[in-house]
């Protein structure tokens, strides 16, 4: 019989599972969408908004109805569960799930006659509603945290990100402040990845080490949990509440529960893996250390999966830095986030190619490298790097004479889309070097996904800036993907490859046969005429700052 490896993705909208074979086809995908699926939780996208300014949560309640529908939907496919060697899988980050003082026992008791809900659902929760991604509501608790180790960049160099108002660790502090109760009847708290697994288990899952890097509250280098900012965030019972340190991708948990293989007829020996969450497990699907991900929605992500090296990576107030799922702590990865992406390429289409992507297009190829010494810097809505930026900037730029600013009336109309691409692009590779540690080796691959990734004018510009070869993946549930391969990643491991790698385990798995295509290759004329550009964008940026920073808001 040939072993299957299920990968779920709980995310903010639906819950996902992919499930592929060893040689990481896929055999079988599903979902369950939380608004139309089950509506009488009342969701809005998958969430609940208030009572408090700022408050986003979900029903942890819903997320168990939705396991148990998917698995029945799985079961009407066909799907025999009793082939499944292994279950990983991903969350959405940063969300988190307080247990009450009765839920290890109401986990290690469940009966297989009786729903997930009716026996967890409210007595295993200390809240019924879980925190999620969304929230903003901890901005107070931002700054404390930050001003309680010494400013933002201290919290970056230990954590790998400033405070963020998503971040676990703040969203913890704000309960402790506002619902002391409730924090006091917690036993133990977990993040949506580790939330999954326990399900599986029948007892509290650890938190796995990439996805932690997401709550202010490990040292990203070290991937054990930090006392002071433990103790900030959550007092001195903040350590039992989390459990034993954080650990990593590719360990073996256990065997999945009882309740599991009574109900649904899963294999007893079937083992349960950490999950991690959405983005790491995107880098496990799509990329290896040395690559990068490039993500082009409706905002732009750049993932870089950094290798290890004798000097660690930088932190910087601007990006994160996560610990990789299957090689930390001597690898990470980098995430450079930006608002403006897809919305503000689309402003640029309509305005100046007649809305139309085929004219757009024409216009990008008809242009060179710089066109001409004009660049465009665009943030229709105040961007995160730079951080507050807002409005659009014009520049003559030439490789050695500072930048000089120019209305737009002075910038021939037909350079425009190319300007966005390319301005949109360097302030990425501008910030590669900084983040890479020195003498690192060059990077691989470009992985691009997203609406944009479909435009092959789009993947060329970005093939000939980067100077990387592009690729895009045939799957497109990633995420779920990236957590089935970190199932067959533990299983791998507990038959006889103790001491492999997830690279080692992926060798002769690599290219076509994973889905990925090459689309697009650097030209290496072009690719050189960009070498140059960098340092005339990163002037251009400062410029950007200095105005902004001097204007009348």
């Amino acid at each position: 019989m040939q072993p299957l490896f299920l990968g779920l993705d709980l995310s903010t909208q639906q819950l996902k599972a992919v499930l592929v074979r060893e040689d990481h086809s896929i055999l079988h995908e599903s979902s369950v969408r939380f608004d139309q699926d089950l509506p009488s939780y009342e969701t809005e996208n998958g969430a609940l908004k208030g009572p408090a300014e700022g408050e986003v949560t979900s029903p942890v309640a819903m997320w168990l109805d939705a396991f148990e529908l998917l698995a029945e939907r799985m079961k009407q496919a066909g799907v025999d569960f009793g082939s499944i060697a292994a279950i990983s899988g991903a969350g959405q980050q940063h969300g988190s799930v307080f247990w009450s003082y009765d839920a290890e026992n109401a986990l290690a008791s469940l009966d297989p006659e009786q729903t997930l809900t009716s026996q967890l659902s409210p007595k295993a929760f200390s809240l019924p509603r879980a925190p999620i991604w969304q929230d903003s509501s901890t901005t107070r608790e931002c700054r404390e945290i930050e001003e309680a180790v010494g400013g933002p960049q201290i919290l970056a160099d230990i954590t790998g990100s400033r405070a963020y108002e998503r971040f676990t660790g703040t969203q913890i502090a704000r309960i402790r402040r506002v619902n002391a109760e409730a924090y006091k009847a917690t036993s133990r708290i977990s993040l949506v990845s580790s939330f999954m697994p326990s399900v599986f288990l029948g007892r509290i899952a650890p938190i796995e080490i990439s996805d932690a890097s997401g709550m202010n509250l490990m040292n990203v280098l070290t991937c054990k949990w930090n006392d002071i900012l433990l103790d900030i965030c959550g007092g001195p019972e903040l350590r039992s509440k989390l459990g034993t340190e954080p650990v990593s991708g590719g360990t073996c948990l256990g065997k999945i529960s009882s309740f599991w293989t009574n109900r649904w007829g899963f294999n007893p020996n079937c083992l349960i893996a950490p999950f991690t969450g959405d983005n790491p497990a995107t880098v496990v699907a799509l990329s290896f250390p040395g690559d990068a991900i490039l993500s082009l929605g409706t905002s732009t992500t750049f993932l870089l999966s950094i290798p290890p090296a004798d000097i660690p990576p930088k932190r910087f107030i601007t990006s994160h830095l996560l610990s990789h799922p299957t090689t930390a702590p001597d690898a990470q990865i980098a995430m450079l986030c930006y608002k403006n992406g897809a919305l503000a390429r689309e402003q640029v289409r309509d305005k100046y190619a007649d809305a139309d992507w085929s004219n757009y297009n024409t216009l990008v190829d008809s242009g060179t490298p710089g066109c001409d010494g004009y660049m465009g810097l665009y943030f229709p809505l105040p961007e995160i790097i730079p951080p507050g930026v807002k409005g659009n900037f014009f520049f003559r730029s030439g490789r050695s004479v500072p930048p000089v600013q120019v209305t737009k009336e002075e910038v021939p109309q037909a350079f425009q889309p190319r300007m966005i691409l390319e301005s949109q692009f360097l302030s990425i590779r501008s910030r590669i070097a900084a983040i890479l540690p020195p003498d690192s080796p060059p990077l691989q691959r470009l992985v691009v996904t997203g609406g944009s990734s479909a435009n092959h004018t789009i993947r060329q510009l970005a093939a000939d800036l980067f100077n990387m070869k592009v690729y895009v993946s045939t799957t497109k549930e990633a995420a779920g993907m990236g957590g089935a391969l970190l199932a067959k990643y533990a299983w791998w491991k507990q038959n006889g490859n103790s001491k492999g790698t997830f690279e080692e385990m992926n060798a002769m798995m690599e290219g076509e046969s994973t889905g990925m295509k090459c689309v697009a290759e650097p030209r290496e004329e072009v690719a050189m005429q960009y070498d140059g550009l960098v340092a005339s964008y990163t002037a251009c940026e400062e410029e950007v700052v200095k105005i902004w920073a001097t204007k009348d808001v």
